[in-house]
């Protein structure tokens, strides 16, 4: 039987004082939801801390959503720290939700969000804090139903022996849909596996257990998945796409955290999808069309929401919020809201050109800390590759304008590893920040008065699928430390430039698990058994852990994620899709190996990725972009 319902907050309550950050595992935060009578009950799960996991939109999202639908009610968990996993193992605690502290084996649907590879191991964990057996195929009836959604979803294939179904794509939708079958299916008494192959009728609901995998002479050596049976679930899963954005709801923040989150704003998505086409970009592919919100809805709801959140900063949401064809216009009706309040409008992101400062400078005000770009690439040649479609006078004329709008301080985000990458390429990024400092101090004057600085931050290129290099390898573990090395002894020395690298390791455990197939779940269970959770979390990631976990499945994290796959391969994610054409990712994965740039649709023409046509949707532009 399912376990009873009930409020068991005062199991938690004592261990409060033993734990850091007790304010993590407090109930009834302004703005929940209070109704969470049901009877339909659904839990959201972020598998990380509170203050990660709560200002996430896209639980937010389906949070509201859900609670929206007459009968279904949904709250919110979160994994806890060690200290309180500690406690909960030693004192039998199961994992609770938030709003009513009832154990998640008690709710009818649990959804993950899957916002990276690394959260992987942090599943299993809360599946085993809250007694829920890990594997689909070991729940029995009255077990809930597990689902999962979210960036790393389009290869679920690593976590498809632990999720009942997928999610693809958009989940305002979908996600009551899906509910909304399983509650009607287990009141008829369907049984598990009926609603299951009900739910594969659903256009975007992959069921990893309605599939099976072939290993030929046209695959990789993880395969590629098909249906069991004809006509139970189809041969390629589309994802779901919001046609009208401006239908759904502006704010999704509506609940007031209890202690500082590490986006602690009042978010609002002002457009979604990106047509950009950064080759290494997954969410640019995935996210696709672009649909602008219009600027009166951005406005009204941003006004109210101030009005009863208590912020004092708005963050303009999206994978390139610059690019909204109404930005000047919207920034300065935003700025009308927020005058002599005390408020500040930020841009997560900014283009790479005058445009980009100038936008930026108009909600700084007189608070500029540091200003962001991203040339990803630190010649024009590798830029081309990679479609990036900016040029180093770009940069020099960005940087300049920024030190003359009052910014002291620059940073610059690249990546390492790319296809094509050469030494020169490595040392130019060092030659580029030297020129921006250069440019600084033309303005500004020199000296230490003038607190001009140049921060470099490198990444290392994760191949992930449906981008134009998801055929590519990954760089050795090695070959990334040398080049680190490289470009440490190509830039100047000169206090005023700073670079930092991402951990070569991490991003090694990262890669192999973005090109896995189903057999990665027996090694993400070993490194979990093992002691693995928390991997995203540098303190608490062990690589040594993840390659003896691998080594004792005869395995290597190297060898998989290095290695390159035919063009003409049937991959482990296949049957997924965001309905970007696999065609369009060849010519584009073709056109970087020569360096011919593709342009931007929604500036242009049409590119032909396919997504338009095969989902019925289009790009929602509300003015003129510029």
């Amino acid at each position: 039987m399912r376990a009873a319902r009930e409020d068991l907050f005062h199991l938690i309550e004592p261990l409060l004082p033993l734990v850091e950050k007790p304010a993590r595992y407090l109930d009834h935060e302004w703005g929940i939801c209070e109704d969470q009578n049901g009877p339909f009950h659904v839990c959201m799960v972020y598998a990380d801390v509170y203050e990660i996991g709560q200002p996430n939109l896209g639980v937010a999202i389906l949070y509201n959503e859900l609670n929206s639908c007459e009968g279904i009610s949904c709250e919110r968990a979160y994994l806890p720290w060690t200290d309180m996993i500690s406690l909960m193992r030693e004192r039998s605690i199961p994992l609770l939700s938030l709003e009513s502290a009832s154990p998640l084996a008690s709710f009818d649907v649990i959804g993950f969000t899957l916002a990276h590879e690394l959260i992987m191991t942090n599943v299993l964990e809360v599946l085993s804090l809250a007694s829920i057996p890990q594997r689909a195929s070991e729940r029995s009836e009255d077990d809930p139903i597990i689902i999962a959604g979210g960036p790393s979803a389009y290869n679920a294939e690593p976590m498809a022996a632990v999720f009942d179904a997928v999610l693809l794509g958009d989940g305002e939708t979908s996600i009551k849909d899906v509910c909304k079958r399983i509650r009607d299916l287990r009141a008829e008494g369907s049984s598990r596996s009926e609603i299951l192959r009900s739910l594969a009728q659903i256009q975007c609901v992959y069921v990893p257990s309605l599939y099976k995998v072939v290993v030929d002479g046209t695959s990789t050596r993880w395969g590629y998945a098909v249906p069991i049976e004809e006509g139970v679930a189809p041969e390629i899963v589309y994802k779901r796409c919001e046609p009208d954005f401006a239908a759904t709801e502006p704010i999704a923040q509506k609940i007031v955290p209890y202690l500082e989150t590490v986006q602690d704003r009042l978010s609002i998505e002002v457009l979604r999808g990106c047509a950009r086409g950064c080759r290494f970009c997954q969410a640019g592919m995935t996210y696709r069309p672009v649909r602008e919100r219009p600027l009166e809805q951005l406005v009204d709801a941003t006004s109210k929401a101030l009005a009863t959140c208590g912020y004092d900063e708005v963050s303009l949401s999206s994978l390139s919020t610059t690019d909204h064809s109404q930005c000047r216009e919207l920034l300065i009706e935003l700025g009308k809201v927020v005058d002599d309040k005390g408020i500040r409008v930020s841009l997560p992101s900014q283009r790479l050109d005058s445009f980009g400062v100038d936008m930026a400078a108009a909600v700084a005000g007189d608070r500029k800390s540091s200003l962001t770009f991203a040339p990803e690439a630190g010649t024009q040649r590798l830029r081309d590759v990679i479609n990036k479609n900016v040029t180093e006078q770009d940069l020099e004329n960005a940087a300049r304008n920024a030190f003359m709008n009052g910014w002291r301080k620059v940073k610059l985000y690249y990546m390492m590893g790319l296809p094509t990458e050469t030494d020169d390429d490595i040392r130019a990024i060092a030659d580029t920040a030297a020129r921006v400092l250069e440019i600084g101090r033309e303005v500004v004057g020199k000296g230490r008065k003038s607190g001009i600085s140049v921060s470099v931050s490198v990444a290392v290129l994760v191949p992930k699928a449906f981008t134009p290099f998801q055929w590519c390898g990954q760089l050795p573990v090695e070959e990334v430390r040398r080049r680190q090395a490289l470009l440490l002894a190509s830039t100047p020395r000169d206090r005023d430039i700073r670079v930092s690298y991402h951990d070569a390791r991490t991003s090694l455990v990262e890669g192999a698990l973005s090109k896995m197939g189903r057999e990665g779940f027996e090694l993400i269970y070993e490194a979990w058994r093992r002691g693995c959770r928390f991997d995203a979390w540098t303190s608490e990631f062990s690589f040594q852990t993840w390659v003896d976990a691998a080594h004792a499945l005869g395995l290597d994290l190297e060898d998989i994620a290095c290695e390159q796959y035919a063009v003409d391969a049937h991959l482990p994610w296949d049957h997924t899709s965001p309905a970007i054409s696999k065609g369009f990712l060849q010519r584009e994965w073709r056109r970087a190996q020569m360096g011919v740039t593709t342009d931007d649709c929604t500036f242009t023409s049409c590119a032909g990725c396919g997504v338009c046509p095969t989902l019925g949707v289009s790009n929602v532009i509300q003015g003129v972009r510029s």
